[in-house]
Order: structure tokens, then C-alpha cells, then sequence
């Protein structure tokens, strides 16, 4: 194949695209197989590289051309395909928006490259994109932080309306409802949610924001409710229960929350609404107390890991499942092992301490201030000083 200008007249040249062949008889024919007049010049000029075996004025074919940018596109294609499997755009809006499509990047975003509003805005701007992101959900050439704010917003006003939808798929009349409470510390002052209080990030200088989040059983986010970081667990729950009657239209409900979310003090609450339900765990003591008193005893897992037992006097209407949890058990088995090892060690070293020629130890009152040192990071510190030990 190779291109031909075949003049015409008092127009420009026609621009084909031909090939030769032989007929029957042996006789050299050409014919056309496009016609490129309208294409552009460096296009056809390309083309005649291509056509030439890839080789113009002696430079190869791969010298001539340069890769100026390629972007990352199979996570990208892997989220938003499982966002679309999970029926989110259409929850989000029935029909495609420009605000669901800045929603849908927002919370994609957050899997692909998560970071700040203006981080985001830079990997959605076709100038410094690093994925196909923004070309997948056809935004603008420029994305700017004040407009992904603005989808933050529409998402708000939105929030009800998502939530009953939710609700409607997978919530039922009497079937458990996981409800837990999380926070997350704050930076700044402006915040008026922002306050000290129980710190689970570690930051207990840092103010805080508290989160609870209702789920259905197979874990699925049904509702998110934001409270002030002094908000404590079990303060919650009523707020929670009322949601769910109101907004959701549950009249049974089974709450199921961890042992700090269900206080005795808030069980107390539940036990005078005869159609609410719960199921918690017990406290250390609580299940001290049922040990020393004979209603849990280890025999019960002798053969199964799961039994049911009763103590009317100090839970009376209440149903007790107990439950034999292997991980946990080897879990705190290594623990302890590796707290002994430790333990040892130090202890090793405190005998060589005592042994040694040089400014050795003297007397119990040095040698446990020693090992009260030495084992203060090992959580054994309580053993060794226990009054109940020899002197050393």
C-alpha cells in the first residue's frame, strides 16, 4: 500500500490511499482503497512513514514517536465497575447528574486516592490527573475544590432519602441491627462538633468527632448519624432506637452493640419497652462472677463450642449464650509466652545485676526498684511486687 496525490484540475490534489496488484494476464494494475484528501497533512504523512515500513529520512519508526503521558486505568476500572454492580449511582440519583457524577468521584476517590478535597481535585483535572478516573465519569477539564464541595453538599441534602432507600432493602421487622459508635480526631478550632473525649486514636491531646453507624446483619451501612467527641457510648443508643421508629418504621427491634455501647445502666432502659430487644456481651467480672458461682463451667465445652446457660439471680430475664473462642485463645497464649520470655530476660539481667563485681546490687528495696523498672512495659510489674512474695 502507499499514498498517492493524483491531481485535479483546479482543486487540490485528490489524497488515496492505493495498493498494486496483478491481473490475470500479468499486467501491473493499481487500485484505491481510501480516500484521505480531508486528513490531516502530519496524519497522512504518519501513514506514509507506516506504509514505508516504518522508516522516514532513516530514523526507526520508534525514534519518531514519543509517549508523553499514559494513565493508570484497572483499579480505576475495578472500582467504578463494582460501585455500578452495587446499584450506587442509582441510589445515589435515579437519573446522571453532574452532581452524581462529582458524588460518585468523591466516594470513589476514597478507595483510589484518598487524601484531602484539593488532592482529589488535582487527580480529577485532566492537566494533573493520575488515573482515568475523571475521563471514565466524562467531567470537566477542570475539576476545583469548591466544586467537590458542592457534591459534599448535594450528598447531604441527599442523606435522608439514601438512608430510607437503604433501610427499605435491608431492614426488617425484628432482625438484628449492628449499631457501634467510632470517632476521628479533629485539627482545628472552627468545628463546633469538635471535643475532648474518649480518644480511640491515641491523640488525647486532639479534639474528636464521634460517628454512629447503624448496619444491617451481612454489615451493609444503612445510616450514619455525626455526634459531639464528648458524646459517650451508651448516650446514643436512644437516639438511635427513636431513628429507627421513626425514620425506618420498626416497631420490633434487636439491637445488637459491644459491652460498652450496652451498659447494665441502658439495659435497664431497654428492659421497660417491651417490643426492643438486645444482644451484648459481659464484662471481665460479670463473667468471673458466673465462674465462681457455678453457672459457667468449662465442661460445657468439652464437646461443642457454643452452650446455653441460666442465672435467674443475677440476670433475670435474660438469656446467656456463651461461647468458646479458639483465636482468642491462642492469641492471648502467644501474648502471655512472649510476655514471660520477655519477663525472664529481664529478670536475667537483674541476677547478673546482683552478681556482678562492680556496683552490684544490694538488698531487696534496690534490687525491686530493679525489677519494677526492667518489667514495667511487660504487664508483670504487679506479680513481681506483690506483697505476697518472699523478700528477695
Amino acid at each position: 500500500m502507499y499514498i498517492e496525490a493524483v491531481p485535479n484540475r483546479n482543486s487540490p490534489p485528490a489524497v488515496l490511499v492505493r495498493e498494486s496488484y496483478r491481473d490475470e494476464n500479468g499486467k501491473v494494475k493499481k487500485r484505491t482503497l481510501a480516500n484521505v484528501t480531508k486528513w490531516d497533512p502530519e496524519v497522512v504523512a504518519g501513514l506514509k512513514v507506516l506504509f514505508k515500513g516504518g522508516l522516514a529520512s532513516d530514523v526507526p519508526l520508534e525514534e519518531q514517536f514519543s509517549v508523553e503521558r499514559s494513565l493508570p486505568h484497572g483499579h480505576v476500572a475495578a472500582v467504578l465497575g463494582k460501585f455500578k454492580q452495587l446499584g450506587m449511582p442509582r441510589l445515589l440519583n435515579r437519573h446522571a447528574t453532574a452532581e452524581r457524577d462529582l458524588a460518585t468521584a468523591l466516594i470513589t476517590g476514597r478507595l483510589l486516592h484518598p487524601g484531602s478535597k484539593l488532592a482529589l481535585s488535582r487527580h480529577l483535572s485532566r492537566q494533573t490527573a493520575t488515573s482515568t478516573l475523571a475521563e471514565e465519569l466524562s467531567l470537566d477539564e477542570k475539576v476545583r475544590e469548591v466544586d467537590l464541595y458542592r457534591a459534599m453538599r448535594w450528598l447531604l441534602e441527599r442523606q435522608p432519602r439514601i438512608e430510607q432507600r437503604l433501610a427499605k432493602a435491608y431492614f426488617h421487622e425484628g432482625a438484628p441491627i449492628l449499631y457501634d459508635l467510632t470517632s476521628t480526631y479533629y485539627e482545628g478550632s472552627t468545628c463546633v462538633l469538635a471535643r475532648h473525649g474518649h480518644n480511640r486514636d491515641g491523640k488525647k491531646s486532639k479534639r474528636q468527632i464521634n460517628f454512629g453507624l447503624l448496619c444491617a446483619p451481612g454489615g451493609c451501612p444503612v445510616a450514619v448519624e455525626v455526634f459531639p467527641g464528648s458524646t459517650a457510648d451508651p448516650g446514643t443508643v436512644q437516639n438511635q432506637i427513636q431513628k429507627l421508629r421513626e425514620r425506618f418504621n420498626l416497631q420490633r427491634i434487636l439491637l445488637v452493640g459491644d459491652r460498652g455501647m450496652l451498659t447494665s445502666a441502658r439495659i435497664e432502659e431497654l428492659r421497660k419497652d417491651e417490643n426492643l430487644a438486645w444482644i451484648s456481651a459481659l464484662r471481665a467480672p460479670q463473667v468471673k462472677k458466673l465462674v465462681e458461682n457455678g453457672a459457667l463451667q468449662l465442661e460445657l465445652f468439652d464437646q461443642i463450642d457454643l452452650a446455653e446457660i441460666e442465672c435467674r439471680e443475677h440476670f433475670p430475664g435474660e438469656r446467656l449464650v456463651v461461647c468458646k473462642n479458639h483465636y482468642l485463645r491462642e492469641e492471648r497464649t502467644r501474648k502471655r509466652s512472649e510476655l514471660l520470655a520477655i519477663t525472664e530476660t529481664k529478670l536475667a539481667e537483674i541476677a547478673a545485676a546482683c552478681a556482678r563485681p562492680k556496683a552490684p546490687y544490694h538488698g531487696k528495696d534496690r534490687i525491686a526498684a530493679g525489677l519494677n523498672a526492667k518489667s514495667a512495659n511487660t504487664k508483670c510489674s504487679n506479680i513481681l511486687s506483690s506483697p505476697s512474695r518472699k523478700p528477695l
